[in-house]
């Protein structure tokens, strides 16, 4: 009796009057960075990688988006592709006003500045881009706008049409982090130069986005940004702020400078790094003479 019995339950399953349905999904499209850019064949530094959301997760244009920036900020699962948004970035909070959508992000964003925050906020504002009811966004850091950035406010559509930014060329660096014991450690990389890049511009930035490897660790405070930095023959001049400066304790600032400076000096042709304070020079400032 009892084997009838899950006989007829297990034929009551399989008629398709039975079946469980599977909820819905629509695919999307997350978009990143060629993590090598000798492949991209010319079609720009971003490609697409397609996501499927539940339909019911996403019903309104704020679940929908903020669904987007969830996947976004997880990564590629393609080793192919890089995202342009630093490790640890998180949604605080997405508001939809209008037409706008206003992004929140944690502090790890604040990290970018120049070519790398174009990037990351052309990212952001093309994967939401398959909200119909944006067609803005504004990026905020812990509820404040980045003071330099050029856009405060994107228009998608000009995103969308405006041409990447070509890389004219590229550098061979080695960029100090620190291990888990908090000792200095080398990663090798090939960083990409943009139009108006320089290559003491480029190691800056890419030493505050942060390791590649994620047993490595960023010697950088949370939040330290260069304001400036140039060569000028064999001197390679590093600007930092005062008001940055002085939130720092001496041990987290002396990790930093001395990162800054080996991986400045990893350069062909940089010999010697020095520091400034709002562009004036300061005794205090340095890092000790290696043996």
């Amino acid at each position: 009796m009892k084997k009838r019995l899950c006989l007829s339950l297990v034929l009551l399953l399989l008629l398709p009057g039975c079946r469980r349905e599977e909820p819905e999904r629509t695919p999307y499209i997350l978009y990143f960075q060629e993590a090598d850019l000798t492949f991209a064949a010319g079609d720009g530094a971003f490609r697409g990688e397609t996501v499927y959301l539940y339909d019911a997760a996403a019903d309104t244009p704020r679940l929908l988006a903020e669904a987007l920036m969830n996947e976004l900020l997880k990564g590629p699962s393609d080793e192919t592709l890089k995202s342009p948004l630093p490790p640890g970035t998180s949604l605080l909070s997405l508001e939809i006003t209008g037409d706008r959508a206003r992004v929140d992000l944690s502090a790890a964003y604040g990290t970018l500045s120049g070519v790398a925050l174009t990037l990351a906020d052309s990212a952001v504002a093309m994967t939401l881009s398959q909200v119909p009811e944006i067609s803005a966004v504004q990026i905020t850091v812990r509820g404040r706008e980045l003071a330099y950035r050029e856009r405060q406010v994107l228009n998608i559509r000009e995103v969308l049409l405006s041409p990447e930014e070509d890389v004219i060329s590229t550098v061979d660096v080695l960029l100090f982090f620190l291990d888990q014991e908090g000792r200095p450690v080398s990663e090798r990389r090939t960083l990409d130069l943009y139009e108006g890049d320089t290559q003491v511009s480029a190691v800056a930035r890419a030493l505050e986005s942060g390791p590649e490897n994620r047993e490595l660790l960023s010697p950088l405070p949370e939040g330290f940004q260069v304001k400036s930095v140039w060569l000028e023959e064999d001197i390679c001049y590093v600007n930092l702020s005062s008001a940055l400066l002085a939130e720092l304790e001496e041990p987290a600032l002396q990790t930093a400078l001395l990162a800054l400076d080996r991986s400045l000096r990893s350069l062909e042709g940089v010999e010697a790094v020095r520091f400034l304070v709002d562009g004036e020079f300061s005794r205090n400032l340095g890092v000790p003479e290696e043996g």
